[in-house]
């Protein structure tokens, strides 16, 4: 049987694992993730063969260095920036990827962000828990009436795409490829355009070095006044230090994040005092920065959860696992490497 370490395992997931469809794996499961720091035996060392790991997983060339036999990384996210592509393409390692993933969880997840957004739910549930009432404050939006920017129209933006139309808003969208299933509903213009048209931004696309901070000060600038961004795409592709001013100055009514720049380091900031010192000053404010923002009633953050359905947990194994079996069948499904 073919060995395989399978990290960041959710209660949701096990579930999977109970008929036998897997019987040609030897696994072993860890609910904790897989960094420079975890102890494994070294049997796991070597003979592992597969590791199955979650974007929160740090793949370093240190964590690759343990493992003598591995040929496989088979990843349960889109995002692959968590591993070491170099070093995996020198030891011939392959790295998958779900390209597909739960396109339905995030879609909806968005949805609901832009219901809680624009109707005010967030502070106006907090003051209630105060007795604190203030109807002007808390005036929405007909969401029917508000147009929404798509920023990535593959199979994520695509299915944001296609609620959106059944709520009755207006869609503007960019993207290098056309999506011809949308055409009926939706406007492609170039980016400039969609920002300044619309009153809710969604973003939808893969991050690379070409896409860092996309959004930053300029964009902010030509979007509406009042509007709105929600991100649940990767926090590079929008500059933090320029939402918060965004924020601050009121040309953002609100945002919605559910994933941030240096968030893995934020949520062990305190450690991340006393043991990061010689970081880049940048990654450093960043942090200071996003504690600002979660203070602020007008901002969603969320720790990655918008895929974070037990349907959609299914539907990734299950993508990951015929990723797994496509190999062995010498194809490249989703392959990185």
């Amino acid at each position: 049987m073919v060995k395989m370490l399978i990290f960041d395992l959710k209660d949701s997931e096990k579930d999977f694992f109970k008929n036998d469809f897997y019987t040609d794996f030897d696994i072993t499961f860890f609910k904790e993730s897989l960094n420079e720091e975890t102890k494994l035996t070294i049997n796991e060392c070597d003979e592992t063969v597969i590791l199955c790991v979650y974007s929160t997983s740090k793949v370093t060339h240190k964590v690759l260095e343990k493992f003598k036999n591995l040929r496989v990384i088979a990843l349960r996210s889109n995002n692959y920036d968590n591993i070491d592509i170099p070093v995996c393409r020198d030891r011939n390692i392959a790295v998958m990827n779900v390209s597909e993933n739960e396109n339905n969880s995030i879609a909806q997840y968005v949805i609901g962000t832009i219901f809680s957004m624009t109707r005010n739910l967030i502070s106006a549930s907090i003051d209630f828990k105060d007795k604190i009432k203030n109807y002007e404050q808390y005036e929405g939006r007909d969401i029917n009436n508000l147009k929404l920017g798509v920023i990535g129209t593959g199979k994520i933006g695509s299915s944001v795409c296609k609620l959106a139309n059944q709520l009755g808003m207006k869609i503007f969208a960019n993207d290098y490829i056309i999506n011809r299933d949308l055409t009926d509903f939706v406007e492609y213009l170039p980016l400039i355009e969609v920002l300044r048209l619309s009153d809710v931004i969604s973003i939808h696309i893969p991050y690379n070095k070409d896409f860092h901070h996309l959004i930053s000060y300029k964009e902010f600038e030509i979007m509406k006044d009042g509007s709105y961004i929600i991100n649940t795409s990767h926090g590079k592709l929008i500059n933090t230090m320029a939402l918060y001013k965004a924020i601050q100055t009121g040309k953002l009514n609100g945002a919605a994040l559910d994933v941030l720049e240096c968030g893995n380091l934020y949520m062990n900031l305190q450690n991340f005092y006393e043991t990061h010192k010689g970081l880049k000053y940048d990654c450093l404010k960043t942090l200071l920065v996003i504690q600002e923002l979660i203070k602020s009633p007008k901002v969603i953050i969320t720790p990655h959860i918008s895929y974070n359905t037990k349907d959609s947990a299914q539907k990734i194994l299950k993508l990951t696992f015929n990723n797994i079996k496509d190999y062995y069948k010498g194809l490249h499904t989703n392959r990185i490497v």
